[in-house]
């Protein structure tokens, strides 16, 4: 296959634009189903959604990384024989992943439901099992593609997927609600769009691959088996790290609702209740650290290839620099959800907003774990590109370890209740964090410099988020709560800017990756 290659931070930026355009999608999608279904029915959509990301993640977050790492090492020694042998490999153990995943999904959603505390999720996690074996397949061909330095099908796709989830699930939830469908009910029918969607984006990727044809490559690939053992030695720890997050989440709602449900005695519809209101907060959580992953997986190709070169040099620079971004990303984003946790909630979900002001808090508290999930996926990046996949796992299992005391010894107390389920989340994550952290300065001898990378992000996203709360209460006793958080981001978005610019948090070296990357760097007068 002929590809068009790109730089690191150059198709790091493609994905990002993908993931913008996506989000700005799922804001459309989730947002007015939040308003829809409220707290009870969209508890019943995540009980399955939960499900579905972790599945996803086991099956589809280290093979798909391992073979773009593969497939970047070959291109690097021009071997595009066992480039596509990597990819066919890796095709042919996804293809049968994802089978067995959704066959589970399929066969037997009530034991599913029965271990989250929410059988009325049943049929909600069977409208999705499809989904897992076509993103299972559609993960294999973005594998390839991006080993090969184009982003740009994966980034197509992901837009296709999620104009499909928009239109088809959220029309097909408002369709079933109208007619007097129970909340569970148009919870099946939004999911039956993120199904959808991934049909299409399947289709898609197999159109691009037929189109693009095959190339001639060079040298002898290598066995099957052995080809397959490569990719499930990288694979699994990379699965096993990378499905973290998706195990977190999955993990504390059962802990959640068991514990609301055993330990202060709620009745199940209570519980679930409360915890719909949870996931309000944990809606806006995940988007920061998904323009995070983008980096990750143009990362690890990258660095593969730099050291592949015996370019050391060069992937540090490359580690810096995703460090850098990570920060300069994160940190205004979680510290805008914190201080505008109740405002942003309120101007989402104008239907619900008994729910919206009980999600407040939980916001507030998600919006500064979601900074440290951001660097846990940067850092699991570099780990993972310099040969050190286990190291995830590790740090992980320490985090998880903590979620469930934190669940036990604050959910469970009454005191505190469901509030005490994004404190531990908080805990969970910021511990990662600084032993990623850890394992990456003793991985690269000290090169880094974390304080350096770290220091400025965070002084522009303090003083940005004292504004954007100052400016919100000055206005909002004079004009409307809506339009005062409105002009309360917009201000925040143009100071964190000049900020930036003016202490240096921006560095040529950071842009020139970019298309006219330089010529911006120069006429921002960066060093």
């Amino acid at each position: 296959m002929t590809q068009r290659r790109q730089s690191f931070l150059s198709g790091a930026a493609v994905l990002a634009g993908a993931v913008a355009v996506t989000k700005v999608l799922g804001a459309l999608y989730k947002i007015p189903l939040g308003n829809l279904l409220d707290s009870r029915g969209m508890a019943h959509f995540y009980a399955a959604y939960n499900v579905y990301n972790l599945l996803l993640m086991l099956s589809t977050a280290g093979l798909p990384l391992a073979a773009s790492r593969l497939v970047a090492r070959s291109c690097a020694l021009g071997q595009g024989r066992q480039a596509r042998r990597v990819f066919h490999t890796a095709l042919l153990l996804l293809g049968v992943t994802g089978l067995v995943f959704s066959a589970v999904m399929f066969f037997f959603p009530e034991a599913i439901a029965g271990l989250l505390h929410d059988s009325a999720a049943a049929g909600v996690i069977r409208v999705l099992s499809p989904s897992v074996l076509c993103v299972c397949l559609v993960s294999a061909i973005r594998g390839y593609t991006q080993g090969m330095g184009d982003m740009t099908p994966t980034a197509v796709s992901q837009i296709m997927e999620s104009a499909c989830k928009l239109v088809i699930g959220l029309g097909l939830c408002a369709f079933l609600l109208h007619g007097g469908a129970s909340p569970e009910t148009g919870a099946a029918g939004a999911i039956a769009g993120v199904t959808c969607g991934s049909v299409l984006g399947l289709l898609f990727l197999l159109w691009t691959l037929r189109r693009c044809g095959g190339g001639s490559g060079s040298g002898v690939p290598e066995g099957w088996g052995n080809t397959a053992r490569q990719l499930l030695r990288i694979g699994i720890p990379i699965t096993l790290a990378g499905g973290g997050m998706s195990l977190m989440t999955l993990l504390d709602q059962a802990l959640v609702l068991g514990t609301l449900q055993s330990t202060l005695g709620l009745s199940a519809d209570a519980a679930t209740e409360l915890y719909g209101q949870y996931t309000f907060g944990m809606t806006l959580f995940v988007l920061p650290p998904s323009f995070i992953y983008p980096l990750s997986v143009s990362l690890i190709p990258a660095i593969t290839q730099s050291r592949a070169r015996r370019d050391e040099n060069a992937a540090t620079r490359l580690t810096a620099s995703a460090l850098r971004i990570t920060a300069l990303l994160a940190f205004p984003m979680g510290a805008g959800l914190t201080v505008l946790a109740g405002p942003i909630l309120h101007l989402l979900y104008p239907a619900v907003p008994e729910t919206a002001e009980a999600a407040a808090y939980h916001l507030t508290v998600l919006g500064v774990a979601s900074i440290f999930v951001c660097l846990m996926v940067a850092t699991n990046g570099i780990l993972q590109a310099h040969g050190r996949e286990r190291v995830p796992i590790w740090t992980l299992l320490c985090g998880g370890i903590l979620k469930i005391v934190t669940n036990y010894l604050m959910v469970g107390n009454p005191d505190m209740g469901i509030r005490g389920a994004p404190v531990g989340t908080l805990y969970s994550y910021a511990l990662i964090v600084v032993l990623n952290m850890i394992a990456v300065y003793r991985c690269l001898n000290g090169q880094v410099d974390f304080f350096r990378c770290l220091w400025r992000p965070a002084l522009c996203a303090a003083v940005m988020a004292l504004g954007a709360r100052s400016v919100f209460s000055l206005l909002s006793g004079h004009v409307s709560q809506n339009l005062a958080t409105v002009t309360a981001i917009a201000l925040a978005v143009v100071v964190y800017a000049v900020l930036a610019l003016a202490l240096g948090a921006v560095t040529s070296d950071d842009l020139k990756h970019f298309p006219n990357g330089e010529k911006w760097a120069q006429r921002l007068h960066l060093r």
